[in-house]
């Protein structure tokens, strides 16, 4: 399940794609309309990236930090390993502050994260882009 991540205090589903939005902002849409090619961004052969099972969390620069935090460490509680994408600086801005933040909201907890960055094309209204993926794992 893919989450949306903005302003209000709940996380909710992604809405389907309706309406007009910035680039970074289409990120918010569901799985079948963002689905991840199976390949790393400058990848040199076609051999597909094995992929985790990770919960799929979006950003977008309307998101309170805090609020993705929430989401992370949530998650991270209940799977140990999250997936943050984002498309843009702004969005990816709000991804970095919202680890640092989970980090610390598990650090009380006697919980350490790691994040590997790493680009992702997705496919958003049949449209390649690339993102910023952000896996966030337990430290082993």
């Amino acid at each position: 399940m893919d989450l949306d991540i903005h302003d209000s205090e709940t996380i909710q589903p992604a809405p389907s794609l309706n309406s007009t939005t910035p680039e970074e902002e289409r990120m918010t849409t569901n799985t079948s309309q963002a689905a991840p090619i199976a390949r790393a961004v400058g990848e040199s052969n076609a051999a597909a990236i094995e992929r985790h099972t990770a919960e799929v969390l979006k950003v977008s620069t309307r998101s309170r930090p805090s609020a993705v935090a929430g989401a992370i460490a949530g998650v991270i509680r209940d799977s140990g390993m999250a997936e943050v994408q984002s498309i843009g600086a702004g969005a990816t801005n709000q991804a970095i502050k919202a680890v640092a933040i989970a980090r610390s909201y598990l650090s009380e907890e006697g919980v350490d994260i790691v994040c590997t960055p790493s680009f992702i094309d997705v496919s958003i209204d049949d449209e390649e882009r690339t993102a910023i993926r952000l896996l966030v794992e337990r430290r082993a």
